[in-house]
């Protein structure tokens, strides 16, 4: 279980100035492309479930990822993530030709898709995806995720912390950006949820 603070900035003003705060804690910045499947059937969205490759920096690294059961309330999302590396000249190839993922029989993940959500000769099918730069930060003993996400109907912004103590993590993040006078709300839906919607949140 993932479990996540997920605090909305309202524009790229806002942004910048969080991390122009946070610069002295900064570890790294990430490139991400973020590409989503279902089941030709909406096998796995109909179960609340989604698989994703996510390519790191021009490639350099391939994770894939099943996510299912989803809930954000109150600025804390929870979500069943089980995630490994992939080569990412596959996820490339598979990103081109969706047929091929379901071929990858040494992913424990593919082996999951196949034999709990019914993919069989049907296969998956590509739902497109978006663009992440995710700066990161050691604050106050936790790691903090500054996105900057590009969708092709406009651009969000968000502040992640994953913590196994999400009321705590969230009590220091909310205190800091009041202490800084920075306008931020609780996010009411997953990166892949504003996606599927073609819109962003109010």
């Amino acid at each position: 279980m993932e479990v996540e603070v997920k605090l909305r900035l309202p524009n790229a003003v806002t942004h910048q100035r969080v991390s122009s705060i946070l610069s002295p804690y900064h570890l790294k910045t990430h490139a991400q492309e973020n590409i989503f499947f279902d089941g030709a059937n909406s096998a796995l969205s109909s179960k609340l479930a989604v698989l994703r490759l996510r390519f790191y920096d021009l490639d350099t690294q391939c994770i894939i990822s099943l996510k299912a059961k989803p809930l954000i309330s109150n600025g804390i999302s929870r979500i069943e993530e089980d995630e490994e590396p992939i080569d990412p000249s596959i996820g490339r190839a598979c990103v081109s030709e969706p047929w091929r993922l379901p071929l990858i029989d040494s992913s424990r993940i593919i082996r999951r898709v196949k034999e709990e959500y019914g993919i069989g000769e049907k296969g998956l099918v590509c739902l497109g995806g978006f663009r992440n730069v995710r700066a990161v930060y050691e604050w106050n003993g936790l790691k903090l995720e500054l996105d900057e996400t590009h969708y092709d109907f406009g651009m969000n912004y968000e502040i992640e912390c994953e913590s196994c103590d999400p009321e705590k993590a969230k009590d220091l993040l909310e205190e800091f950006l009041k202490s800084h006078g920075i306008e931020y709300s609780y996010s009411n839906a997953s990166k892949f949820a504003i996606f599927r919607s073609g819109k962003l949140p109010k």
